[in-house]
């Protein structure tokens, strides 16, 4: 059988003792018995060689088993002992690294004598480290990965960080204060985060020092700003204070409301004639605001490049001048509180001052000629239409060159007013393209509304009626096909078709409108010079008075003494009416 003759040939095959390169017999095994099957042949002898499988190479031991792994450079290209895989695989350590000369490995150095590696360790806890160990000596380990519990993670003083109970400067109370011996100074110092271990001479001399660098650093500051004025074209202020005492004997203000004045009545009626007459200003006055509130101070804007306000209810003189714009002065408006005002004129130039001390806050130099400003009650943002077709909004309280924060850009003419509805969340501008935008207040990329007619001409003045809540419900627009229409400020922002006021001639003039505190009249001045009265509810004319000599451009109704009106025209003169 030939397979059975295999089978025997692998079961008679061995390996010789000694692995010399000769071959060697095997024996055969012995022979079947004479009765064996005739069929089955004698099995020859079979030589062989011996084969022996190595996997590893031949490489020496590992030195040090049992020892710290040894690292594996990236640079090396033979390997003499067999690593595992994690050490193949793991991140280069550094900076530290033995297998260079200087022991840094290149390309993480970062500084002269090594390489700084950044930490999750914040700025302020940083600073706050630094202070506390100044001050107190002692700082939390910022290697060590656990909490400030731990005594063995400090660094420094640490009987005196057991005294304080891990607590640092900005933790640290007045007690601590105290038991340091600390003057009060001091103690304010830590507290606010500026502890300082020195005497208090050498606290004061630092003091001193830190004093007149922070005013160096001021008058450089103004050097720039004055120069950055030079360069703009923006002129320096003046202001004159013509009354006899900036204070009365109680520490009030001239700017505070006597506290005589209170409203006299709800309702109101027609003023008669006129009862005085303020002739500072030396050519015509383009507009006039009451002092919010109370109504004892008015503010007026002159084509003389002044500002004046003048006391209404004692002397009734001016009180102020003040002197800023190179050119006429086109609009003026007060803050809520009236402690603020804002100017704009033809020198295309905004400013913001300080109403008592006739200080000028903040200016800025637009790019088109500013025809009217608003100030938002909420913020103190000053809003100014230009005639450049866009409305900036700028922000006082920032005194860098960042300070203008929005831009509304839609408008294709001059934008002539600004009014705030909605309870001051959205405002509402005009201009000589013959529309008008609704805007949210701070989004200046697309208006909300757009109201264009072809039978819409342009309303270079709008009043909010009524005024003293921020919430107006109508908005009365001087139009200038000789009318005032009437929008309502609602649900829905639309025109009330059943109310518009005519009569007068004030085409190619920006007369304002006025309004009665209880909605009963309207009025407005026009081209002649006359004051026209009409009835809110029939829209009839009730009064007409001569006011001015040329065009009675402004008028406005007292806020609380509701039978009280002045008025403003281009003769130079304000006119009080009662």
């Amino acid at each position: 059988n030939p397979l059975r003759e295999e089978m025997d040939a692998l079961g008679e095959y061995g390996t010789p003792p000694e692995d010399d390169g000769t071959e060697q017999p095997v024996a055969h095994a012995p022979a079947a018995t004479q009765d064996a099957d005739p069929s089955q042949k004698k099995v020859k002898l079979i030589k062989s060689t011996a084969i022996a499988v190595r996997a590893a190479p031949d490489v020496g031991a590992m030195a040090g088993v049992g020892s710290a792994p040894r690292m594996v450079a990236n640079q090396s290209k033979v390997v003499n002992y067999n690593p595992t895989y994690e050490a193949l695989w793991a991140p280069e350590l550094g900076p530290k690294n033995p297998f260079y000369a200087d022991g840094i490995t290149p390309g993480m150095r970062n500084t002269l004598g090594g390489s700084i590696e950044k930490t999750h360790l914040a700025d302020f806890h940083f600073e706050e480290q630094i202070q506390t160990f100044n001050t107190f000596g002692f700082a939390m380990d910022p290697s060590a990965a656990s909490d400030a519990s731990r005594g063995g993670d400090v660094v420094g003083d640490k009987q005196m960080w057991a005294e304080m109970s891990g607590r640092s400067v900005h933790q640290a109370t007045k007690r601590d204060a105290k038991k340091r011996k600390m003057t009060d100074a001091a103690a304010g110092k830590v507290l606010a985060g500026q502890g300082t271990a020195l005497t208090e001479a050498e606290a004061e001399e630092l003091a001193k020092d830190v004093e007149a660098a922070e005013e160096a650093e001021a008058a450089k500051a103004e050097v720039e700003a004055a120069k950055k004025r030079i360069e703009d074209g923006i002129p320096e202020t003046q202001t004159m204070f013509h009354g006899k005492m900036a204070r009365d004997y109680q520490g009030r203000t001239w700017i505070d409301a006597p506290p005589d004045i209170k409203a006299a009545s709800d309702q109101s009626y027609i003023p008669k004639q006129c009862v005085h007459t303020w002739s500072g200003h030396t050519k015509g006055v383009h507009a006039i605001r009451w002092f919010p509130g109370s109504g004892h101070l008015l503010l007026s804007a002159s084509m003389d490049c002044k500002v004046k306000i003048w006391d209404v209810y004692n002397s009734r003189k001016c009180t102020r001048t003040y002197v800023g714009h190179s050119k006429p002065v086109r609009d003026i408006y007060f803050s809520e509180d009236g402690k603020q005002f804002s100017s704009v004129g033809f020198d295309k130039v905004v400013r913001y001052w300080d109403t008592e001390t006739g200080q000028c806050i903040q200016s800025w130099k637009s790019k088109g000629i500013p025809y009217c400003v608003n100030i938002h009650p909420g913020d103190d943002n000053i809003l100014v239409g230009c005639s450049n077709k866009n409305i900036l909004q700028y922000d006082p309280r920032i005194k860098t060159e960042e300070s203008l924060v929005q831009e509304y850009v839609q408008h294709l003419g001059s934008v002539n007013t600004i009014t705030f509805i909605d309870g001051n969340r959205r405002l509402v501008s005009t201009g000589d393209d013959k529309k008008l935008f609704l805007w949210e207040y701070g989004i200046g990329t697309a208006p909300m509304k757009h109201v264009s007619e072809p039978w819409m001409h342009s309303m270079p003045a709008v009043t909010a009626a009524p005024s003293n809540n921020g919430n107006p419900k109508y908005l009365l627009c001087q139009s200038l096909d000789n009318q005032i229409l009437v929008y309502a400020t609602g649900d829905r922002f639309k025109l009330n078709k059943k109310k518009h006021f005519v009569g007068h001639t004030i085409a190619g003039y920006a007369c304002q409108v006025g309004v009665s505190p209880d909605m009963k009249y309207v009025m407005s001045g026009d081209g002649d010079g006359k004051l026209w009265v009409w009835d809110w509810k029939s829209t009839k004319v009730y009064k007409k008075l001569q006011g001015h000599d040329g065009v009675c451009i402004g008028a406005v109704w007292h806020p609380l003494e509701p039978s009280k009106v002045a008025t403003c025209g281009w003769d130079g003169l304000i006119k009080f009416w009662d």
